[in-house]
């Protein structure tokens, strides 16, 4: 497929655009920054000027939306929400325009209300718990996730938004240990990350899936970034958050139930791998 990837100069956009590449497609970077690439497979764009973004999507069989300035605390609050939000609108519009046959995109897990300074109404927390974003960025995102509802339905184009966890390359790894003796440091987040190659992994499926409308899933690993058993760490942290299931062991309190039954999404990949 000719597959246009914005952010795909970024930390997770690099993974995805080789993992792509690699596979066959044709895959056109759109960034603000060169990643290096041969001539014509990366286009310095502007993405909040939607004349630009219009031309460069001209043939795109499938949309991979992942720029956006990436967290809280980076920009101005009211700048990181103007740039995401009109970025994304020119995104989407764009596709729309062009008749491309997907968009799967980088929604987040700032969504569910991290920090998780108001503790989630349960656990482990799902696509169905309510929307509470809780800094721009987060809003962003939220505002992002109905356009995309909007766009589907007047376009018949399949959106997948993807609420991606805290996002680890295998060298972030050496850093857990230094998370285990306190379970506040990480208890922002329920203590949840996942694999940059389990996000590519991800993205593939979701551009594979055959869905229809707008969807959205949480993809997380499959366990913690901690060693202690997850049911013990929410009884300490989080004491009256009710658990709706049994959870086992270190098991994700970021439900991925909902990318495995869309997506077939498995993770692949565990800090223990890198950490002994």
């Amino acid at each position: 497929m000719r597959i246009v990837v914005t952010g795909g100069s970024g930390k997770t956009g690099r993974w995805v655009v080789t993992d792509l590449r690699e596979r066959g497609h044709d895959v056109l970077n759109v960034d603000w920054s060169y990643d290096g690439s041969e001539h014509g497979l990366c286009a310095i764009a502007d993405l909040t000027d939607l004349g630009q973004t219009l031309e460069l999507f001209d043939g795109a069989d499938a949309v991979v939306h992942l720029a956006a300035i990436p967290a809280p605390g980076i920009r101005p609050e009211g700048e990181t929400f103007r740039i995401n939000t009109i970025s994304t609108y020119n995104v989407f519009a764009s596709a729309a325009s062009v008749g491309a046959g997907k968009v799967v995109w980088a929604s987040s897990e700032t969504v569910l209300g991290l920090p998780f300074d108001t503790p989630p109404a349960y656990a482990p927390v799902d696509e169905a718990a309510d929307p509470r974003p809780e800094s721009s960025y987060a809003l962003s995102k939220l505002v992002a996730e109905s356009m995309a509802t909007q766009f589907s339905r007047t376009s018949g184009i399949p959106f997948i938004g993807l609420r991606f966890s805290n996002i680890m390359e295998p060298t972030d790894y050496e850093a857990f240990p230094s998370f285990w003796d306190d379970p506040l440091i990480r208890k922002w987040n329920l203590w949840g990350y996942v694999d940059v190659r389990d996000v590519t992994k991800s993205v593939r499926l979701a551009l594979d899936a055959s869905t229809n409308g707008s969807e959205i899933a949480i993809v997380a690993a499959a366990d913690t970034v901690m060693t202690r058993p997850s049911a013990e760490l929410m009884a300490e942290v989080y004491p009256g958050v009710p658990l709706r299931r049994n959870v086992e062991g270190r098991e994700t309190l970021l439900a991925i139930d909902r990318a495995r039954a869309l997506l077939g999404y498995e993770p692949d990949h565990s800090w223990q791998e890198s950490v002994s």
